[in-house]
């Protein structure tokens, strides 16, 4: 480095779509910001750059734009650019198994290297979001840099020009170095011209450190820079390497792996638990503050055990633990509206099922009923697996909370939280007999009792695949005379749940019983999914918001399946689909039953669903 009193500068590109995500959001995401970004760049040879690009984005665009690999290998061969690795999938790195962080750099070093030439010695962390052994994962993969944010410098113990200078991180020996990335820089430049933006950074330094200072070294990811409403990508980013152009007496573009060839003097730190993105999230707490996250995540976990279990195929280990990758985005463990939408949960979900699959040995699967802490709340759930159809029940209301019909490589009970949770399949409430119900506020009120918010006992398991629970009577609630006992059966493409309630009290009581089932599908219109009921003559009759029958049809359209639900006792209630805020989750169906029971008098009904396709 030869002049001391110039700002050094490591500007980067990054990008990602995650895996499930349309068409028109890659095109998107191309057209308006990596095409741009680099086309621009590379007629402006002076101008340094890091480029990153998940490993889902640079496959659609290898398929769709193959010429734009060309314009980055020239970039690279010409010493202008460099890529950055990571996770291939853009995985939230500390969420994840270590043989899974060091495959999926691995997968995504070895995609840079056959289609650049040129192996990766850097990686990007989503959110920059960071646990302190990540550092002897990424060493062991051959990284020899990241970046992590200047806030996270500061919590480190790190201030003053040491916010400006790359600090080397350790962990079991191995040793990890981290660029600084200043996010008040992004926004100003987000408001402001490069020029005055850098021009003022300088007249910063000068006054706080004097002219004798060092080399200071700036890293920016801008997302946003200085333009007008009207005016096109191409347009803003040209003008943006135009005055990095002519501000060469304040600031000079340099590459990370050439500035680390040069300097020496590395400071080292210890980073804490953190990120860069807002709050200061935490992955591990957002799973916890998100049940469609958690869900994920504890499948990951439990398939990630099932492929550990897989013994003497390395071949079918491998491509179910690539698999296993795909349901590792970080955008569903981070905020943001990925966690909520359908179509990146399903997508997710279908991996994880494709994964659990290449697990079975082929030929008669061995249906199974186990217990398991699947959720790490302490107690066990109860995971039926068959041939065809997942079944995991939980002690709380005693509800179905994933369903899945592997030929389809779908879950039906994806379906999002609510007020109480993650919602489930024969969620239980009782509540006043003339309860005029319309939409689900109707039966959540102080007068009802909110069965699927209790704790249900498991009171019999057997070889057959026969699983019961007690919903005991209970003082000091509403209907608290009521015992609920349930019991479900899954026989391959049949699920059948029976109940049988019994007045414990000493008088005669009557209430409405609704057994809310959810079902998710990729969205709520007759293009996606359709309602029916079979009548006595076998035609099927559409069913609007409002029904009273014994059966119901759904015509999963997309996945070509027919689930079929049936009852013993016809049923009166209504159906509407579930949204958080724009986003479809679930389709909601309220059966309803209008009971009275004498003293010691029990109500006995049998549901059964079957799916086919």
């Amino acid at each position: 480095m030869k002049e001391k009193h110039k700002i050094y500068l490591i500007i980067g590109s990054h990008a990602h779509v995650p895996s499930g995500a349309p068409e028109s959001e890659f095109e998107f995401v191309y057209e308006n910001k990596i095409r741009p970004f680099v086309s621009n760049l590379y007629r402006y040879s002076n101008i340094q750059a890091v480029f990153h690009y998940s490993g889902v984005l640079l496959y659609w665009v290898e398929r769709n734009h193959p010429e734009f690999f060309m314009l980055i290998e020239d970039m690279i061969n010409r010493k202008q650019a460099e890529l950055l690795g990571g996770g291939f999938y853009e995985p939230s790195f500390p969420l994840i198994p270590l043989q899974d962080r060091i495959g999926q750099v691995e997968l995504m070093t070895t995609y840079i290297r056959k289609h650049f030439g040129k192996r990766p010695v850097g990686c990007w962390l989503p959110q920059m979001a960071w646990e302190q052994h990540l550092a002897a994962a990424l060493s062991s993969s051959g990284i020899d840099y990241t970046f992590l944010s200047q806030e996270q410098f500061v919590q480190a113990g790190l201030k003053d020009a040491d916010l400006f200078l790359p600090c080397i991180s350790e962990d079991q020996g191995k040793l990890l170095t981290v660029f600084p990335v200043s996010e008040n820089i992004e926004k100003d430049l987000a408001e402001k011209s490069f020029s005055l933006v850098f021009v003022e950074l300088k007249n910063k330094f000068e006054e706080l450190c004097g002219k004798n200072e060092s080399e200071k070294i700036i890293s920016i990811f801008p997302d946003k820079i200085l333009a007008s409403a009207e005016e096109a990508p191409d347009t803003v980013w040209n003008r943006f390497f135009e005055e990095i152009s002519l501000s060469e007496e304040i600031v000079e573009t340099t590459l990370p792996s050439k500035f680390l060839k040069s300097y020496k003097s590395y400071k080292k730190a210890s980073f804490p638990n953190s990120s860069a993105a807002e709050n200061n999230f935490s992955p591990r707490k957002f799973i916890i503050e998100h049940e469609e996250s958690s869900g994920i995540y504890s499948k990951m976990i439990f398939t990630n055990v099932l492929i550990n279990q897989l013994k003497g195929d390395k071949a079918r280990k491998l491509s179910a633990r690539e698999e296993l990758w795909q349901a590792q985005d970080s955008s569903l463990f981070s905020p943001g509206n990925g966690y909520m939408r359908n179509e990146l949960r399903k997508w997710a979900y279908s991996s994880l099922l494709r994964a659990e699959m290449m697990t079975r040995d082929n030929g008669v699967f061995n249906p199974s009923l186990i217990q398991h802490d699947f959720d790490f709340d302490g107690e066990n759930e109860f995971i039926f697996q068959d041939s065809v159809i997942n079944c995991y029940i939980q002690t709380k209301g005693a509800g179905i909370f994933e369903l899945d019909y592997l030929p389809k490589e779908w879950n039906y009970l994806d379906c999002g939280s609510g007020d109480f949770g993650r919602r489930t399949a024969f969620a239980d409430i009782l509540l006043p007999i003339d309860t005029v119900i319309d939409k689900h506020e109707d039966i959540i009120t102080k007068d009802s009792r909110l069965c699927f918010n209790e704790h249900y006992e498991s009171i019999a398991q057997d070889k057959k695949g026969k699983l019961c629970f007690n919903l005991s009577a209970s003082e000091d609630t509403p209907f608290g005379e009521i015992e609920i006992n349930k019991c479900f059966l899954l026989k391959k493409d049949m699920l059948t749940v029976s109940y049988n309630l019994k007045n414990t009290g000493k008088e005669p009581i009557s209430f409405k019983f609704i057994p809310i089932i959810c079902f998710s599908f990729v969205n709520v219109t007759d293009e996606f999914v359709r309602f029916y009921t079979v009548d006595a003559n076998g035609k099927d009759v559409h069913l609007d918001h409002k029904f009273d029958v014994d059966n119901m049809k759904i015509l999963d359209v997309k996945n070509e399946v027919q689930i079929l639900i049936s009852s013993a006792k016809s049923f009166a209630g209504n159906l509407a689909p579930v949204y958080n805020k724009e986003h479809y989750q679930a389709a909601r169906i309220m059966p309803g039953f209008s009971i009275s029971l004498k003293e010691g008098g029990s109500w006995i009904n049998e549901f059964a669903i079957k799916f086919s396709h």
